[in-house]
């Protein structure tokens, strides 16, 4: 009986662990900055690696065309550009966190998480797309 509790005090002791690699893992993402940028950077887009926007900026000859589609579309662009670019942040912090074990599976799962097939690049092209029509 004694055995399982010494069993699972180990457990408990690995589960902590795992807990401060995470919080580490996560200080380090939201210290790290990506920049997706559209237009021949004429919009830029910072994200840190947990995927929130700390900053867009738009270029002010831009905003002085007056052409909010464009704009609109610009951002868009950026964002995803940005974005894209931090899921790998993430994704390359959590096979470093394996220690570069190949867990099975991990490159599906994280594909499937970050809404893109194994073996996607994560850099999004921006300009080649055909403008979205609003409703």
């Amino acid at each position: 009986m004694f055995k399982n509790l010494a069993g699972i005090g180990s457990l408990l002791k690995q589960a902590g662990q795992i807990t401060s690699k995470m919080q580490d893992m996560n200080d380090e993402l939201r210290a790290r900055r990506t920049t997706g940028s559209a237009g021949g950077g004429m919009v830029e887009v910072e994200v840190n690696g947990l995927v929130e926007v700390l900053a867009c900026r738009i270029d002010p000859q831009l905003l002085a065309g007056g052409d909010a589609e464009l704009i609109e579309d610009l951002v868009v662009g950026a964002v995803n550009q940005a974005v894209a670019q931090a899921k790998q942040l993430h994704a390359e912090a959590l096979k470093s966190m394996t220690g570069g074990i190949e867990l099975p599976g991990l490159d599906d799962a994280m594909g499937k998480f970050f809404n893109h097939p194994a073996g996607d690049e994560a850099g999004v092209e921006v300009g080649d797309e055909e403008p979205s029509e609003s409703a």
